[in-house]
């Protein structure tokens, strides 16, 4: 990826990290008849990651067999010509991907607990819109959407496709092989692809002002807007239970709403493969595939 995370987002008061400390609840590894009983009659709030699309074919970056990534940043990406030639380079082929793909079981599975009653929302950490295309209908994109981008200067927001027509022009046949279909690459997460040569790839400014375009995605070292966050922090007072889904829990603004919770004396169950950042604060965690667990959730759950 070379759109991201963020990890500036304001931070809670020391007092504030020293009490989830002393109130962390004792770790349970169960199973999904534990978080069963833990959620029944409880409306969630769910956060999803990166684990829940890998079923959709968009790779994550730390599930046990990803590999290494290093993000790009916001400073890197506003502040360097070079950098952003490289992202938009590979953006210009990893978008078509997240563009092509669709939601799997495990979205199509919240989206039915939430038309059930049993999801007050989503919180997600993607930018693929997956959850949307499901029928959720109560989601805040937290880092943003992959299909907008906006102008660093006037703040003009376009849409995604519109700027692939222009880079099309601007950038014709670039990683086409012979017979005229994109070259075989890596794709990445975050509508993003490795390509390795970019050399000769023409971004594209904004057209009205000339300013730099940004994919409307947060990047590391870029702030979480205000509002966004208060709407996610909202959505889990109002909640009974929190579900984590697919997140290793690494990046801050989705552990701070882990931390909200316990804040709250919320049940927290967290389904993941492999160990996550927020583990000890965690009421049941469930190794096991996203989609196949949010099915049997959902199922069980009645929804």
């Amino acid at each position: 990826m070379n759109g991201g995370r963020s990890d500036t987002v304001e931070a809670e008061p020391s007092s504030y990290h020293d009490a989830m400390v002393t109130s962390t609840p004792t770790l349970v590894a169960g199973t999904l008849q534990d978080a069963i009983r833990v959620l029944q009659g409880r409306r969630m709030a769910v956060l999803t990651g990166a684990g829940i699309s890998t079923d959709s074919g968009i790779p994550d970056y730390r599930g046990p067999d990803s590999p290494s990534r290093t993000p790009m940043t916001y400073q890197q990406f506003a502040g360097d010509p070079v950098f952003r030639r490289m992202y938009w380079a590979r953006n210009h082929i990893g978008w078509r991907h997240v563009h092509d793909t669709h939601p799997n079981a495990g979205h199509y599975a919240l989206a039915r607990m939430e038309a059930a009653g049993l999801v007050a929302g989503v919180i997600t950490q993607n930018v693929d819109l997956l959850h949307e295309e499901a029928g959720s209908h109560m989601v805040i994109d937290l880092h943003g959407r992959y299909d907008r981008v906006v102008c660093l200067n006037c703040g003009r927001v376009i849409s995604r496709e519109h700027l692939a027509q222009r880079l099309e022009v601007l950038n014709p046949h670039f990683m086409e092989g012979e017979d005229g279909s994109v070259v075989d690459i890596e794709i990445a997460p975050d509508a993003d692809a490795v390509v390795e040569d970019t050399e000769g790839f023409v971004p594209a400014d904004c057209e009205y002002c000339g300013g730099i375009l940004k994919p409307d995605i947060i990047y590391f070292g870029q702030t979480l807007p205000r509002e966004r966050a208060d709407r996610a922090l909202a959505l889990i007072d109002g909640a009974e239970a929190l579900v984590v889904a697919g997140s290793s829990l690494t990046v801050q603004s989705g552990l701070r709403i882990v931390r909200r919770a316990v804040r709250a004396g919320l049940p927290i169950v967290i389904i993941n493969r492999g160990a996550t950042h927020g583990d000890r604060f965690a009421s049941v965690t469930v190794e096991a595939g996203v989609s196949e667990a949010l099915t049997a959730l959902a199922d069980a759950l009645g929804a």
